[in-house]
């Protein structure tokens, strides 16, 4: 505390932090604003990114707004809004966030500096979506979902954490990630989460379709794109991903 009141600051920006005690944030004359990854009041919490994409959402943003002492509520001051392409994953749509969060911090800034700032509150209604904090429980796939559900959860969980599921392959018990994957939409009868393999192709059994695994990674592995790993490791015809 002394420290950062020993820089004298009159303005504080806040990035991709936690909390900050409200003797910190009333430091400096003009406030501390904080940039955050989605479009507020949506996506407030740790993971904006990744649920934007899990959530099968079309647009995101990035948006400052001065902190108070909730999380991620404080009346808004800017906002740009990017569109999430069909193919987009969080590692992707994080460096476009980026390039454009940057942008928007220095038009904050100077709209702070000339004095012609204006903010507008956050509404608060019923339907606002939330950004969880990531965890093991919901990052694993549920196989047993939509295929346009598990593509989003796929796509919005990499490169990390990964999404992550259980192989069952013979004697095998593994549990894997899935780093990208790609829709077949086409009627089977194939039991939810079979496993059909050919010598350069993954694919997996969902509802109206298959997910065809293009990379993946096996305990003490490293990540492999699918046609490596079918050189050296063989599915049995009843394998399944739980």
């Amino acid at each position: 505390m002394e420290e950062l009141k020993a820089l004298n600051a009159n303005l504080q920006i806040v990035v991709a932090f936690r909390m900050l005690p409200k003797a910190v944030w009333q430091m400096p004359e003009y406030g501390t604003f904080n940039l955050h990854a989605s479009l507020l009041p949506n996506y407030r919490g740790a993971a904006p990114i990744n649920w934007a994409i899990i959530n099968g959402e079309t647009k995101t943003g990035v948006s400052t707004f001065f902190i108070d002492e909730k999380i991620d509520t404080g009346a808004m001051i800017l906002q740009e809004e990017i569109t999430i392409e069909p193919e987009e994953h969080a590692g992707s749509l994080h460096d476009k966030l980026m390039h454009l969060g940057s942008d928007l911090v220095l038009k904050t800034v100077n709209l702070i500096k000339e004095g012609s700032v204006t903010t507008v509150p956050q509404q608060e209604t019923a339907d606002i979506k939330t950004a969880y904090k990531l965890n093991k429980d919901n990052c694993k796939i549920d196989w047993n979902a939509s295929i346009e559900d598990i593509h989003n959860k796929i796509r919005g969980l990499s490169p990390y954490p990964a999404a992550w599921c259980t192989l069952i392959n013979g004697n095998d018990s593994l549990d894997i990630k899935i780093y990208s994957a790609k829709k077949e939409i086409i009627e089977h009868k194939d039991a939810i989460g079979l496993v059909v393999s050919t010598k350069k192709e993954l694919k997996v059994a969902v509802s109206k379709g298959y997910l065809i695994i293009d990379d993946i990674k096996l305990p003490g592995k490293r990540t492999m794109d699918v046609k490596s790993l079918l050189n050296g490791y063989q599915f049995e015809s009843d394998a399944k991903m739980l």
